[in-house]
């Protein structure tokens, strides 16, 4: 036998003895090097979808932090309004029409378009509150949202879905605190007479408190028909302090309600109401494209009570900032004053 076939008889006497024929070596060896470069790209791509999802949690996680920041820095932002003087000593601010004034002794101490009519958004809620209250209704009674709460004029949400039921009373802490615009209209809807003898209510009692810029078209303040100016404004705050529940309800800072089996937590639009430095009695804000931003208070600073109407405002918290440079102005007076003030004499 030559020696090349008996060599290649060797070697298959081998592969048989153990296990495997020469096809099946071959194939083996062509399988394995196959599960090698499978395998191989698997890890490949286990490791791009780990790292795919790693950076995609690390995006997540910056915009979250982002959005943490910007949500503390907001109030930090209120805090620290900077308070600049012009020429008269006046603080600027950066609403563009104002009135504060002194409600125990009647001094103006600010004024700038003290009478210019302007949409008054959901600051029409103190003078729903007020027709409300004024009709002596039972609290306790159960309202029901309706289809003719929903915002047909500006299109906006609202928590408190179709069927929903709650006590008058309920009702009026969300419209007051939360500027709830279905709870004002369900409220002016079961008025004796309907949303139209609610609506001619509300203007008697404007002209009953001298506010001659002031005309209302609904109880939610959606419609920018409803305007007045800041001196009337300040009126409304005014007699909106002499009722315990519109100072109760307009500074609550949040309140848990139950609507249709859930627990929801309805916030103040104020941000203030919370801030410990403040005292405040009367708190009402209001926003619709036509009237920018705007806020009421009545507050008390230096153990008087100031009553604060702040209109067209730019940004989110121009109204606030400007509430503390009010404060701050106010605070500075009184050290000036006392600063001022001769000294009794010892002995």
């Amino acid at each position: 036998m030559k020696p090349r076939i008996l060599f290649a008889a060797l070697l298959s006497l081998v592969l048989v003895h153990g296990g495997l024929s020469p096809a099946l070596a071959a194939s083996s060896k062509t399988a394995s090097k196959t599960t090698s470069v499978t395998s191989s790209k698997a890890s490949q791509k286990k490791a791009v979808a780990k790292t795919s999802t790693r950076k995609a949690k690390q995006s997540t996680a910056k915009r979250a932090t982002k959005k943490v920041v910007a949500k503390r820095s907001a109030p930090a932002a209120e805090e620290s309004a900077e308070l600049a003087l012009d020429s008269k000593g006046n603080p600027l601010l950066k609403s563009s029409a104002f009135y504060v004034a002194n409600q125990a002794t009647g001094e103006v101490l600010l004024e700038k378009n003290g009478g210019a009519v302007l949409p008054i958004a959901s600051i029409t809620k103190l003078m729903t509150a007020m027709v409300v209250l004024e009709a002596s209704p039972s609290l306790s009674e159960e309202l029901s949202i309706d289809e003719e709460d929903i915002d047909q004029l500006k299109g906006t949400g609202s928590r408190l879905s179709l069927g929903t039921r709650m006590t008058r009373e309920e009702l009026l802490r969300l419209a007051l605190m939360s500027s709830e615009n279905r709870a004002a209209s369900t409220l002016a809807r079961h008025y004796p007479g309907g949303l139209p003898a609610f609506v001619n209510a509300m203007n008697i009692k404007a002209r009953l408190l001298s506010m001659t810029d002031t005309r209302f078209h609904d109880s939610t303040g959606l419609n920018p028909a409803n305007v007045s100016s800041p001196r009337d404004l300040a009126r409304l705050v005014a007699a909106a302090s002499r009722y315990p529940l519109i100072r109760e309800f307009s500074t609550t800072a949040e309140r848990y309600v139950e609507v249709r089996g859930r627990q929801l937590r309805f916030g103040n639009t104020n941000s203030l109401v919370k801030n410990p430095d403040w005292e405040i009695s009367v708190s009402k804000t209001g926003y619709i494209s036509e009237a920018g931003r705007c806020l009421v208070m009545q507050a008390w600073i230096n153990q008087q009570p100031v009553v604060i109407v702040l209109m067209d405002s730019v940004g989110r918290y121009t109204r606030t900032a400007d509430a503390q440079r009010v404060r701050k102005w106010i605070d500075s007076r009184a050290a000036e004053r006392v600063a001022a003030a001769p000294k009794a004499k010892q002995g």
